[in-house]
């Protein structure tokens, strides 16, 4: 273990398996796949999803090959990407709890599917934005196999993708998965302007920022000699909440 310090207070840097790597870099959007064999149709939810190519759009999700949702993508050679939102928080769980090789988890779920534009796959009602997608490559990685999509045809919600996340809303962002039964969703969204000096290096800190910056120590600093630690604590604790938190 390592001692560091951020944002002025000392923090523990710990050494962690190798696996952990997949929950650290999971915080994405998460998938429903669905898929349509023989009349047989099947849902499950994925988080490790990404985008490949932009000309030809391609994107790539990976999955275990025991399962049958990789055993349904590989006979039809198509799948849809469902993205849900919190409405859908307790079905995406849920689907992806047992396997759909002897249950449509579709019906056990009591969702509510419409008719896709280039697939078969069903698409799912109230969810956030589709990806239809032809099956382009299958590539074996590790444990896991990699499924390539070609992207058919893109549909969103406008109110929750305009071009990005649109993330106004509590009801319309997208969920990201953080291992076990645990999700969150991306809190809003943050325009980056930065500056460099004459020799190209960046200023992480400009005048107006660094005198915002001592403004709010300052405050925080004369709350502290006020109301004592705790009694600060507990006053940012009670503090009225901002419009984000309070949607949530």
């Amino acid at each position: 273990m390592y001692i560091l310090q951020y944002n002025g207070a000392n923090m523990n840097r710990r050494l962690y398996h190798p696996t952990d790597a997949r929950r650290i870099l999971n915080p994405g959007t998460v998938a429903i796949i669905t898929t349509n064999w023989r009349g047989e149709t099947n849902a499950a939810p994925v988080a490790w999803t990404a985008p490949l190519s932009m000309e030809p759009p391609f994107v790539g999700c990976v999955i275990h090959p025991g399962r049958h949702t990789a055993d349904m993508i590989r006979f039809s050679e198509e799948f849809a990407l469902n993205i849900p939102g919190p409405r859908l928080l307790k079905e995406t769980a849920f689907l992806g709890s047992y396997s759909g090789k002897d249950e449509n988890k579709i019906e056990a779920a009591q969702l509510e599917t419409f008719k896709s534009f280039k697939i078969e796959a069903p698409l799912l009602e109230h969810c956030l934005a589709w990806v239809e997608c032809g099956l382009r490559d299958v590539i074996p990685i590790g444990d896991h196999t990699l499924f390539v999509g070609e992207v058919l045809q893109v549909q969103a919600i406008e109110e929750a993708y305009a071009e990005n996340w649109q993330l106004k809303d509590h009801s319309l962002k997208p969920l990201s998965f953080l291992g076990g039964s645990i999700y969150a969703q991306v809190d809003n969204l943050q325009n980056v302007e930065f500056e460099t000096d004459e020799h190209g290096v960046l200023i992480s800190e400009n005048a107006e920022e660094r005198e915002r910056r001592e403004e709010n120590e300052a405050l925080e600093h004369d709350a502290r000699l006020k109301e004592g630690d705790e009694g600060y604590e507990e006053m940012e604790l009670n503090a009225p909440s901002t419009n984000a938190e309070q949607a949530e």
